[in-house]
């Protein structure tokens, strides 16, 4: 608008106006970086510093410069702007939905729906008084139904872009608060998109054949992102990520597509959004996409969009008494308006009171579409008068500028995301389990994703896997090519070839599980020193709130049955992990094809073991042995060691009526790792060998010698997979001895002896140790 007024009295630009779009984007890039790094500090997230540098390249500050203001803004100038705006709106909201999480929104859409709906009818019903006030300050006496639609977009609508980036900067993406506030954002957002679209496409019948051209060309779209990444995997089935020529075109076509939807009157953000929500998961060109733009968007995309909307706000325009007053009223009411509604939501949802009063602050984030109803007002040829721009304009941005800085302290008190479930004993079995692998080398994934396919069993819980391809950082290689020089494809940065064939191998064997199974795989890599490296795998088991970290074995199986060394610097970094995890570990030997093998796609049922000394390790173990079972092609034998004087009531037999409340409160009750054994036991029979969904054996022995015997007669039968916890009791005398033959300690007395060669065991082997909270913990939690 500020560029428009220039242009009436302007005829000819005093600079070339590419020129000038060029040179705010730098200028503004640069400013929010400097604003960020010292903002950072203080807790401050992204968004807030990139809209406060457009404010101050904007005519707020730098702008009213006169020199600076003709260069800025000239006769053409908007016109650049907009389309430049309209340019990183597109990717970022592809983006958006590449990253949206698909099973989580099925699976929470009615708690979603409740919590954006709540502020969207509260929205309509309150704009209709404000619409009576400002028709009556402002004399509108026409086109008064857009006029009700911006007003209702201003006080509904929350800004999903400024939501995901603030929580995510606050690393606070993984937690439930979190997921909740940036789906509860989009559905929000989308929902008002929804609503104007249909309104303004029943106003009249030239708005309806645009929308039903807007709907045609956004199918079509959704159409060709469903066949172009098949064939574009078949043809780059050996490389890992796409051509530079391939992803332009699919760019180009989401650029053309969202430009048709544009020309026909409407925005194109659902177009895109949709367009991402839809693209296949799977193989090289997902992959391709986010990694891609990820980066771009983060670093250069919504800097320069959240910028330029700081861009347009003239300080100067709210200074007269009647426009401040309506300022100061507008942010009160649309606030209290998102605040009341979202509390009410959240308290039929029981949702507590202080996650529902941080959820209502996230969602009064503006700074998307309500932007795009104040700039481009859903009637062809029609802008607003500049009071009425100008007026909600500074509502938009003022609200964002003085509600961020508030949500960021109170996101980093840590306070909302601390507390997540550590180890799987607390964990509901129907519950989501997020769960973080690492492997140095190809032959350990194939073990994973065995693993990871067995977990997965339980149609009610979801599994949320992480693969993480750890990498030596080795040492620095300088290129000699410049970046036009590099082959199509190819990576100027030399970190995309840390790994080498490996990370290929890798890759090629997570799309052909993923694509088999469906089972969704996130693949991260981590390049640092093995020295380090062990606290980078602890961070991100923090930062992805993971209940457990699997390891691979620093050994593997030869051919002959023997054991040996793979690289002797995974054993230290084990070491440390186990010493620092934030949550529980599992060592896992894999013993390739005499071991476990994936269930999915499998006829035959594999034979599972799981040993129980007692303790919370092994308590742990039984509970990751819960999350197998329910695999249908797996069969689970649980083996019981008791001391042979003692005498174990079977009360599961008798009393099968327990329930898991009730076990809870019986544990915090007795107090003894023994009777919390036997309770947990007793509710595991319930629950599961009650029900003939798994076997329970108890074998009573007296001490470490009839272990060993006990053991050996156990293994004589084909289990593919031994689970079993890493230290059991302490002072047991159920494993008195044992310890002459220990090798590896990081595998507990038992797991030691079933991975040495002399118990002639072919199955592969899972070591659980149950996490122990502490003070380091939650300093490491904590964010």
């Amino acid at each position: 608008m500020e560029a428009a007024e220039k242009a009436t009295c302007r005829s000819v630009d005093n600079f070339n106006p590419l020129i000038t779009t060029i040179f705010q984007v730098s200028c503004i890039l640069v400013i929010s970086h400097m604003f960020h790094i010292l903002l950072k500090p203080l807790g401050q997230p992204g968004p807030f510093a990139q809209l406060l540098a457009g404010v101050v390249v904007g005519p707020t500050l730098l702008s009213r410069i006169r020199r600076v203001e003709d260069f800025f803004i000239q006769a053409s100038s908007a016109e650049y702007y907009m389309f430049f705006s309209f340019l990183c709106r597109m990717l970022f909201m592809f983006s958006i939905g590449l990253e949206t999480d698909i099973p989580y929104l099925k699976r929470n859409i009615r708690v979603l729906s409740i919590v954006a709906g709540g502020g969207i009818i509260l929205a309509s019903i309150c704009a209709a008084p404000l619409l009576w006030l400002l028709i009556k300050v402002f004399t509108v006496t026409k086109s008064r139904f857009p006029f009700y639609l911006l007003i209702f977009t201003v006080l509904a609508n929350s800004a999903s872009p400024v939501v995901i980036r603030m929580i995510a900067e606050s690393k606070f993406d993984n937690a439930d608060l979190g997921r909740l506030a940036i789906y509860s954002s989009l559905i929000s957002e989308m929902s008002c998109v929804a609503f104007v679209a249909t309104l303004t496409a029943c106003s009249s019948t030239i708005r309806l054949v645009g929308a039903i051209i807007a709907t045609l060309v956004t199918v079509l779209l959704i159409f060709l992102n469903n066949y172009l990444p098949f064939f574009f995997n078949k043809r780059n089935r050996h490389n890992r990520f796409l051509t530079n020529s391939e992803l332009f075109l699919i760019i180009f076509i989401l650029l053309a597509i969202s430009l048709l939807v544009e020309s026909a009157g409407y925005t194109a953000i659902t177009c895109c959004f949709l367009a991402g929500l839809m693209f296949p998961r799977e193989g090289k060109t997902c992959r391709t996409l986010l990694h891609k733009l990820t980066y771009a968007v983060n670093t250069f995309v919504l800097p320069v969009y959240f910028g330029y909307t700081g861009f347009q706000f003239n300080i100067s325009k709210i200074f007269n008494k009647l426009t401040l007053i309506l300022t100061v009223l507008i942010i009160l009411l649309s606030a209290g308006t998102k605040i009341v509604a979202t509390l009410a939501a959240c308290y039929y949802l029981k949702i507590p009171r202080n996650e529902s009063l941080i959820l209502s602050f996230l969602l009064n984030m503006k700074g998307n579409y309500d932007l795009i109803i104040i700039n481009s007002p859903p009637v062809p040829k029609m802008l607003w008068e500049n009071d009425i721009h100008d007026l909600f304009l500074s509502v938009v941005v003022l609200k964002t500028l003085i509600l961020a800085p508030v949500v960021a302290i109170w996101l980093n008190r840590g306070e909302f995301c601390a507390h997540y479930p550590t180890t799987l004993e607390i964990l509901n079995p129907e519950s989501e389990l997020r769960m973080l692998t690492c492997a140095y080398i190809p032959r350990h994934v194939s073990g994973y994703l065995s693993l990871i396919s067995a977990l997965s069993g339980c149609p009610n819980a979801t599994l949320n896997p992480y693969v993480a391809h750890l990498v030596e950082l080795p040492k620095k290689k300088k290129s000699k090519l410049m970046y036009h020089q590099l082959e199509d494809g190819d990576q100027y940065s030399d970190e995309e070839e840390y790994g080498g064939n490996d990370v290929v191998q890798i890759t090629n064997a997570l799309d052909s599980f993923i694509s088999e199974t469906k089972i969704p795989v996130h693949e991260a890599k981590i390049v640092s020193s093995f020295l380090t490296i062990n606290q980078d795998v602890c961070n991100g088991a923090v930062d992805l709130r993971v209940s457990i970290i699997f390891l691979p074995f620093h050994k593997h199986q030869r051919v002959d049955g023997k054991m040996e060394n793979s690289m002797e610097g995974i054993r230290t970094i084990n070491h440390k992990v186990i010493r620092h995890a934030p949550c529980s570990v599992g060592i896992f030997l894999d013993r390739g094809q005499t071991g476990f093998q994936q269930p999915h796609g499998s006829l035959s049922v594999q034979n599972i073991a799981t040993f129980f000394f007692g303790g919370p390790d092994d308590r742990e173990a039984l509970a990751c042995s819960k999350r197998i079972l329910m695999h249908s092609q797996v069969s689970l034998t649980v083996f019981r060691f008791i001391q042979a004087n003692s005498s174990i009531q079977n009360s599961w037999i008798s009393d099968a009526s327990h329930k898991d409340e009730e076990v809870v409160m019986a544990i915090s009750s007795i107090g003894t790792e023994n009777e919390m054994d036997n309770v947990f036991v007793d509710t595991f029979c319930n629950r599961y060998v009650a029900q003939g969904k798994a076997s329970l054996i108890e074998k009573y022995v007296s001490d470490g010698a009839e272990t060993l015997v006990a053991l050996r007669e156990i293994l004589d039968n084909m289990y593919s997979l031994v689970i079993v916890g890493k230290g059991g009791r302490e002072n047991s005398s159920l494993t008195i001895g044992m310890s002459d033959w220990e090798e590896c300690p990081e595998l507990g007395l038992v797991g030691d002896l079933l991975a040495s060669s002399e118990m002639n065991f072919n199955g592969s082997l899972l070591v659980i140790q149950q996490h122990r909270h502490s003070e380091e913990d939650e300093a490491l939690v904590t964010p």
